[in-house]
């Protein structure tokens, strides 16, 4: 009669006994291979290099083609892109060593950007939802921008960028959604409700990229600022070339201080992330709906491969509830949204 035999498994499958085994070998390794620590020293040093990056980069100097500036532009990256390669290198050269010291820059970039990563919108809720989008002076499709935009449902619309012919296409398409609009140089403001004390905004260019606005919301007068900084460039010889965008964030930063109304809502084109200590003058003041309120980083820019948060919808006085960006149009920009709570 045939006998049977039976073998106590894992909850995995595996036997006890060989799983064993494997800890064993493993064990083994790391006490007879030296190597296993020797190796991958280089690695391990630039493992900590980039933590230091990370953690220090607002002590990195802009004396020097803004480089503090550049560095804070994509500073998810870093984390992003280098600390899978350092973890794959590590694994090849079968390196303990720099595998441990992985760790440190993953803690590091945890600890700037861990927050971005959950869900924190709040469904429903809110009183105002805004919008703003660089529609891009070449946009090959400006009626079917506007047409898009208008349909995230925004009470309040910024739009940048705006091509003198083709703002009277953005004013007819937009008509039907909104009973007020003003147009300031290259920005404008369209709105549900009405807008009183229009102004431009010198923001030290010569021309106008900036303007403010009240706009009367059933829950009370909010100031609304519009805002497109100047471009900023990387180039070999200069480096991060951002010193007139500087001098406007730093003129707007002035006008948002000197604002009387409470509630304010800032929606632009900056050309920069939160974490650029150039803006310092504006992010000081006001707070990101996105960094509040967003799911993830939400990336704006370029519309074809998001890099960076450069559009922002920035607020002091109210709530926000929730963030989001919107589908791409005809322009190099996505638009992003907000819904925030004005009744405090």
């Amino acid at each position: 009669m045939a006998q049977a035999y039976m073998t106590e498994t894992g909850s995995d499958g595996t036997e006890p006994e060989r799983r064993g085994s494997r800890l064993r070998r493993l064990y083994d390794t790391l006490r007879t291979d030296r190597g296993i620590w020797r190796r991958g020293i280089v690695l391990a040093a630039l493992a900590l290099v980039l933590a230091l990056v990370m953690l220090l980069h607002a002590r990195i100097p802009n004396s020097v083609g803004n480089l503090g500036s550049l560095t804070e532009t994509f500073l998810p990256w870093l984390g992003v892109v280098f600390v899978p390669l350092l973890l794959v290198l590590a694994l090849v050269r079968k390196s303990a060593t720099a595998l441990i010291a992985v760790l440190v820059p993953v803690v590091a970039w945890l600890n700037l950007f861990g927050g971005l990563l959950g869900d924190k919108t709040g469904g429903g809720g809110g009183d105002l939802t805004v919008a703003t989008h660089n529609v891009n002076a070449a946009n090959p499709d400006p009626a079917a921008t506007a047409r898009d935009v208008a349909a995230s449902g925004a009470d309040v619309l910024a739009l940048e960028e705006l091509k003198a012919s083709a703002v009277p296409v953005y004013e007819q398409a937009l008509a039907s959604t909104y009973k007020y609009h003003s147009v300031q140089g290259t920005v404008g403001l369209w709105s549900k409700y009405p807008l009183s004390g229009v102004k431009a905004v010198d923001i030290k260019l010569g021309w106008t990229r900036a303007m403010r606005a009240t706009v009367t919301t059933p829950s009370g007068p909010v100031a609304f600022y519009v805002a497109h900084m100047p471009s900023v460039r990387v180039k070999l010889a200069a480096g991060f070339t951002a010193r007139q965008r500087d001098t406007s964030a730093d003129a707007l930063g002035e006008a948002i201080a000197n604002e009387s109304l409470d509630k304010v809502i800032l929606l632009g084109d900056l050309n920069g992330t939160m974490n650029d200590r150039a803006l310092n003058a504006v992010t000081a003041q006001l707070r990101s709906t996105q960094g509040a309120a967003g799911s993830g980083f939400g990336f704006s820019w370029p519309a074809s491969f998001p890099m960076a948060r450069i559009d922002q919808i920035l607020v002091r006085g109210v709530d926000p509830v929730s963030s989001w960006s919107l589908p791409r149009t005809g322009s190099d920009h996505l638009p992003v949204a907000a819904r925030v709570r004005l009744d405090t």
